[in-house]
């Protein structure tokens, strides 16, 4: 399914609710965040990280509970969670060119923030979108992480971590489904985009997106989003990936 047909109004994220961005001070995050305040349909727009109050870490489970916490006592209902978190690289880690390459140390690393904190994401702030109305949440995955579409190999804990948090994303929505069948949870591939994370890595003849223009098309391919979207994975264009 393509999710960018044309919106009717009952098809619209209900206004007045909350919107969430998670890693908000990153590149992605931050140019998300700062389009969605210019938006009015949003009561509230919140930016979740480590420096936010409250903080959000998504390596300690209960700064996640308690940012959630947070969350359901503003008195709105929470209709947009964007998690743009991601580790590609930094604190002695980079992506492995070679199985030779393999650090445990790595990898759990990779998978912590990869993988394991967006679960517990959706652990916590799943059950906060309303049982009515539309609402949404997206997951920054990659295109890397799609075990289809690999044919160059290299990369390994990002590509794995990132292919977890694709399952996770499928089976939460399952369960999402049943609970609040109008919600949707889905993985987005943001494309190349300019920003610390892809900058060592950016290669001659790349689509390289400024992080704003890779804002504006997640935000119009989350408008895009119905029921049937949920548990899909889909590029900044609104085009399915491969699993």
């Amino acid at each position: 399914m393509n999710p960018n047909s044309m919106n009717d109004e009952s098809d619209a994220l209900p206004a007045g609710g909350i919107a969430i961005v998670v890693g908000s001070s990153g590149g992605i995050g931050g140019a998300l965040y700062g389009r969605l305040c210019t938006q009015s349909r949003f009561r509230t727009v919140l930016g979740l990280g480590r420096a936010s109050s409250p903080p959000l870490d998504l390596t300690d489970e209960d700064s996640i509970a308690g940012a959630a916490r947070h969350v359901s006592g503003l008195g709105a209902d929470v209709r947009l969670i964007i998690d743009a978190s991601g580790l590609l690289h930094g604190d002695g880690l980079s992506p492995e060119k070679s199985w030779r390459d393999l650090d445990a140390a790595h990898m759990a690393r990779a998978f912590a923030v990869n993988a394991i904190g967006p679960a517990l994401l959706m652990k916590h702030f799943l059950p906060l979108l309303p049982r009515q109305g539309r609402s949404v949440f997206a997951t920054l995955s990659a295109r890397v992480g799609s075990i289809g579409d690999n044919r160059l190999g290299g990369w390994y804990s990002y590509r794995a971590s990132k292919a977890a948090l694709n399952q996770f994303v499928r089976t939460a929505s399952i369960e999402l489904g049943r609970r609040q069948p109008s919600a949707v949870c889905v993985a987005l591939h943001p494309g190349t985009v300019a920003t610390s994370l892809s900058a060592p890595f950016v290669k001659a003849g790349l689509d390289v997106q400024t992080a704003e223009q890779a804002a504006e098309r997640l935000l119009d391919t989350i408008d895009g989003l119905r029921p049937g979207s949920s548990g899909s994975f889909f590029d900044h264009l609104g085009k399915p990936v491969p699993w």
